[in-house]
């Protein structure tokens, strides 16, 4: 048996615990933003001009993408000038994302 500590063997979860999980993995489970956290990871601090840019997806996609994930503590944000910058919050978040990457899409990347 495999000895590694992890939330599911050190014991039952809160039902408050379960639904916090629950609300994570629902916020990671969208195309849209699993991108928006995939440049985050690789640049560290975006402004949201890059975020547009780079994903092609429209600006009042990606604000509501943004503005999601923040609310749940996934992201941060500062205002610089007149631009707002975001970055990861929760680096747990790109524990999930890994290991759900690495389960589910092998060999399946493009060259950036």
């Amino acid at each position: 048996m495999n000895s590694d500590k992890n939330c599911i063997r050190q014991g039952r979860l809160t039902a408050e615990a379960l639904k916090n999980a629950a609300e994570k993995l629902k916020i990671l489970a969208h195309p849209q933003r699993l991108r928006i956290i995939e440049i985050l990871e690789r640049e560290q601090e975006v402004p949201v001009h890059t975020l547009i840019q780079e994903t092609g997806f429209p600006q009042a996609v990606v604000s509501q993408h943004l503005n999601q994930m923040r609310r749940t503590g996934l992201l941060s944000a500062r205002r610089q000038g007149k631009e707002m910058w975001y970055s990861i919050t929760d680096p747990r978040a790109l524990s999930i994302l890994n290991c759900i990457c690495t389960h589910c899409t092998e060999g399946d990347f493009e060259e950036i």
